[in-house]
């Protein structure tokens, strides 16, 4: 099975809260995506597990994504180690992307640095016919993705790329309130977190505004790449007037 996307995040929410309006707009596009969640973010101040995925599983349909997998790496403990290297290469073996999306390397929360480098040795790693792995007892064939974004989480970094999700944002907001668990509700006696402080959604959109501005669109998401982007034509980019 191949497609397009495959949008990797360490908890349930990471893809909704660093990419969703990318996934939003290459759905839009007609292009196809899958998300994979490493952990169930069972060790999350809000939330169970349960409730996380059931929050998971509407953000989801809310995307336009039809499949998303979770491979239970326990939470807290991402780790680079064989078991989990060989699980994600699977994963990528068999839906066959053409790219990763992941979070960048530089962020405050251990999970998100630990999912880059898992996620960027799997990329790597699935490429090499002598790495092998099977699903229901097959052998797959080797297959690397021909590249990877990566997407922002809590600190911010020099974006390769600023996508235009103007036409999307709504989906995008839609998709990260699906997890009622996870943001401000003056109801809930749960410990505040900052996710759940009043002005975390306003902070979201301050964010895509400044991005928006900073290519004359009203919202946008960055990304960065980690290697060279290639154009044929200079004005297939999008300027901000002066």
């Amino acid at each position: 099975m191949k497609v397009d996307i495959l949008a990797i995040g360490a908890h349930p929410d990471d893809v909704e809260l660093g990419c969703s309006g990318t996934i939003a707009k290459l759905t839009k596009l007609g292009y196809n995506t899958v998300i994979v969640d490493l952990t169930e973010g069972e060790l999350g101040t809000r939330g169970s597990r349960e409730i996380r995925a059931k929050e998971a599983t509407s953000a989801a349909k809310i995307l336009g994504v039809k499949t998303r997998l979770n491979l239970k790496i326990p939470d807290t403990n991402i780790e680079l180690n064989r078991e989990n290297l060989y699980r994600l290469i699977q994963v990528i073996r068999k839906y066959r992307p053409k790219i990763l999306l992941f979070p960048h390397w530089h962020d405050r929360h251990p999970d998100h640095t630990n999912a880059h480098q898992l996620c960027k040795q799997a990329w790597y790693y699935s490429g090499l016919a002598n790495v092998k792995t099977t699903d229901n007892g097959k052998l797959q064939s080797a297959w690397r993705p021909l590249t990877y974004f990566n997407y922002m989480m809590k600190l911010e970094f020099i974006p390769s790329i600023i996508l235009d999700i103007s036409d999307v944002y709504h989906i995008r907001l839609k998709a990260v309130r699906a997890y009622k668990s996870q943001f401000y509700n003056p109801k809930s006696k749960d410990p505040e977190t900052l996710l759940s402080k009043k002005s975390f959604l306003d902070f979201l959109d301050t964010r895509a505004k400044y991005y928006g501005q900073l290519i004359g669109v009203e919202y946008a998401e960055p990304l960065y790449s980690p290697k060279p982007l290639g154009i044929s034509n200079l004005f297939d980019l999008k300027f901000l007037q002066r």
